[in-house]
């Protein structure tokens, strides 16, 4: 009787503990939630007043920070627009900066609800986020600070530096076929290039090239693109997301329709 009895306390001892652990798993688990996921449900933003947005904080003139460390930019003025609109305050909106390659991976983890960044709109990419509406057309573009290079053709046979294993390759050879290309490895290996007149051109996107011209303004865009890409917001997929991409799709085809995202861009100097 006194071994069962024995038996008996300690099976209600371990049940206590394990009831105990999980109990604190649980609550360990709801408090990390907290802290490592943002993303919420259109209901749930509205709710606690404010938009989680990823952004890029070293990119001008999209988004980077001015001389006060203020962040600033095309994508930072959507962000603060979609914010007035979706939560009724353009400032009620938390910025959060990422690297390039986690543009996707903040969104997929659910640690914003939605991303500003420069995001090109490709099919592969579409399998695992959502896109919405484009609020901008990227492509190609050639910067140069040759005077005597007016536009494409008189870059036919001339040197013209595009980044190593980039898709611009592809882009310049079709129109330029007989330019010869320069590989390098950065933006600032390319501007080496054609200040030490090693290429006279340098191929890029028009969104880093425009914030080229504007740091180095003896350089010039070409008003020819190469190439079309859209650049969306990135949200999560999943039908609780719904309402929310509804939102942001409604309101970028507003600001196209009344020529505000035209007005910014021209503001921030794309072409």
């Amino acid at each position: 009787m006194h071994n069962r009895c024995n038996r008996w306390q300690v099976i209600t001892r371990l049940h206590l503990v394990l009831s105990a652990t999980i109990f604190w798993i649980c609550c360990f688990s709801i408090v990390g939630i907290g802290f490592t996921a943002s993303a919420a449900e259109m209901s749930e933003i509205q709710q606690r007043g404010y938009l989680t947005v990823a952004i890029k904080d070293n990119l001008r003139p999209l988004g980077f920070k001015d001389a006060s460390g203020n962040l600033q930019g095309f994508e930072i003025d959507l962000a603060q627009r979609l914010a007035l609109d979706l939560v009724g305050k353009a400032d009620a909106v938390k910025l959060k900066p990422v690297a390039n390659r986690d543009r996707l991976s903040v969104v997929l983890d659910k640690k914003v609800d939605f991303a500003i960044a420069r995001v090109t709109a490709t099919e592969s990419r579409s399998r695992i986020v959502s896109f919405s509406v484009p609020y901008y057309l990227d492509g190609t573009v050639l910067v140069t600070k040759d005077a005597s290079v007016q536009q494409l053709s008189d870059l036919a046979k001339q040197k013209i530096a595009v980044l190593n294993n980039s898709s611009t390759i592809a882009k310049v050879r079709f129109y330029l076929p007989n330019a010869e290309l320069v590989g390098v490895n950065s933006y600032d290996e390319a501007r080496e290039q054609i200040e030490s007149n090693a290429a006279v051109a340098f191929a890029a996107d028009a969104t880093v090239l425009s914030g080229w011209v504007q740091q180095y303004p003896q350089y010039r865009l070409l008003p020819t693109k190469l190439s079309t890409e859209p650049l969306s917001v990135v949200t999560p997929k999943g039908l609780q997301y719904d309402k929310l991409r509804r939102n942001v799709n409604q309101a970028i085809a507003r600001y196209l329709e009344q020529g505000w995202l035209q007005q910014r861009s021209e503001y921030w100097g794309l072409p």
